[in-house]
């Protein structure tokens, strides 16, 4: 764990780069001194409530559909610890480590906006398990993404009470009692509304779309440059980028992709050795390339509103809002933020995005590798028929698309009623957010294949492609050598598709090369 950096968090300003600093442990936590008199003044009005016996949900009375029974006061504790133990029931594999960290950044940010009515032993406690890098066993399934997240997020609350299982330094399951004996860390003792503001909300899901947003933000990026060594490779006009044809349909993402085009492309030697050629249009893969890409970027757009006001949200239930100068009932209001339409619907979306990203990307790989429309040898293999060559880098792409095309399908469109009907609609956010997550998983793998015969296309090439292209097949190389003969090429793409994911490479083109317009 670092202690180089340390992020603020004040329920207000939290940024997804923030999120995934906390998440990988390249910083550590703090909460802001803005955010205390808030937190103060909201569980100042939970402590009210409590002392005058006041009868309000979420503090003093069951949940669910068991709204109406009422809890007497020295029993209000215990009803925070069953809360937790009955709805820690989750399912599947365990969550990693990055995205445990990602949901508890961002329940801690939450909280902190003051309306929420937690103790702030609570809060407390949040901080020292991520900087002291305590790591509760989340299993994954559970949340329907309504009333939060409540069975993942249950593990966490677990978890910092001093039960449960943490994951140690070894990556493996252990007792949170005694890992936290051995830290001299005490478990929080919950209190009134203590544990409904720990599991109510949209954290786990807005963990996974922080994390798939980080990886779509440089991967993006790469989907364009990777079209432009396509572009290269099949010796393609750059006329469809002109600016004037995007002028005349200015579409934001349509623009910002043929203007990145122009700039790695502008200084090509093999674009200007075939700036004459006789070819009237290209296929549409490469043609209508601006139009589709343009259109994720657009998503991506949305993406990256959606996650901005969502990690800065209040959204559990009930919320506070404290008027001191006239206290009463209308503090507390009960309402429905924690429910994840927003990110659902914006999750499914853009993994249907996605899978126009890799759809295009392997029609242009089955473009370069046919001799007959790219003039290059078949399958780019140095002695064809004798040798495959690159033949089945295509189907491999296809089958990874096979799977994206699975992770188009929207995981919103399906609800169910829980709680006896009290929770009649939910939103499916976590499962359509794991979804995205994964689809950029099988996004990265078809880019791979694409990258890999693209630079492949350009050893047949006698000029050197574009400064950024050039430097991009030189990033491929250290993994993926020219073919002298065939071999297998799993490896590699494997590891291309890891490069393209951790984003690094991009850091160094621009650094050398300059950097393309992020917007």
């Amino acid at each position: 764990m670092t202690d180089e950096r340390i992020v603020y968090v004040d329920g207000a300003t939290l940024a997804p780069s923030e999120v995934m600093l906390v998440a990988h442990q390249r910083a550590l936590v703090e909460v802001s001194g803005d955010a205390w008199p808030l937190i103060h003044a909201a569980r100042d009005v939970v402590e009210r409530i409590v002392d005058q016996d006041e009868t309000v949900y979420g503090i003093n009375t069951g949940f669910g559909a068991l709204v109406n029974q009422r809890i007497s006061s020295e029993d209000l504790a215990d009803l925070q610890v069953n809360l937790i133990r009955s709805h820690a029931t989750a399912l599947g594999e365990p969550m990693d480590i990055i995205a445990v960290r990602a949901m508890m950044v961002i329940r801690l940010n939450s909280l902190c906006k003051g309306h929420s009515g937690i103790h702030p032993d609570c809060i407390n406690q949040l901080v020292t398990f991520l900087n002291q890098g305590i790591h509760p066993w989340i299993p994954r399934i559970g949340s329907l993404g309504a009333s939060g997240d409540l069975a993942p997020l249950s593990h966490l609350a677990l978890a910092l009470m001093g039960e449960g299982s943490i994951i140690n330094d070894k990556n493996e399951r252990v007792s949170t009692k005694d890992l936290l004996f051995d830290r001299g860390v005490l478990g929080v003792k919950l209190t009134a509304k203590d544990g409904l503001s720990l599991i109510n909300g949209t954290s786990q899901m807005t963990a996974f779309a922080a994390i798939a947003h980080h990886r779509l933000r440089h991967m993006l990026i790469f989907a364009d440059l990777i079209l432009a060594t396509s572009i290269e490779a099949r010796k393609c006009s750059l006329q469809p980028s002109n600016a004037l044809v995007h002028q005349a349909r200015p579409h934001p993402g349509q623009e910002l992709v043929a203007r990145r085009l122009r700039i790695i492309l502008a200084n090509s030697p093999i674009m200007n050795d075939h700036a004459d050629c006789d070819r009237v249009q290209d296929a549409y893969s490469f043609r209508c390339a601006p139009q589709v890409h343009g259109a994720v970027h657009e998503s991506f757009t949305r993406l990256d509103e959606m996650l901005r006001t969502e990690i800065n949200s209040a959204t559990d239930n009930p919320l506070i809002f404290p008027t001191p100068d006239r206290p009463g009932p209308h503090e507390v209001i009960s309402q429905g933020n924690f429910h994840g339409e927003i990110l659902a619907l914006t999750a499914d979306f853009m993994s249907l995005a996605l899978f126009e990203l890799g759809s295009i990307s392997e029609r242009r790989i089955d473009q370069m590798l046919d001799p007959a429309r790219s003039g290059l040898p078949a399958f780019l293999a140095k002695n064809s028929g004798l040798e495959s060559g690159l033949m089945i880098v295509q189907y491999v792409a296809g089958a990874s698309l096979a799977e994206l095309r699975g992770h188009a399908s929207p995981r919103s469109a399906f609800s169910t009623t829980t709680s006896a009907g009290q929770e009649d609609h939910v939103s499916m956010g976590a499962t359509a957010a794991w979804n995205l997550l994964s689809a950029t998983d099988r996004l990265a793998e078809v880019l791979a294949c694409e990258a890999l015969v693209a630079c492949e296309g350009l050893e047949h090439e006698t000029f050197q492609p574009a400064p950024h292209v050039q430097g991009f097949k030189s990033l491929v190389r250290t993994v993926a050598p020219p073919l002298e003969g065939d071999r297998s090429t799993s490896d590699e793409l494997i590891q291309l598709s890891r490069d393209l994911l951790d984003g690094s490479w991009l850091a160094r083109i621009e650094s050398e090369y300059g950097r393309l317009p992020q917007s």
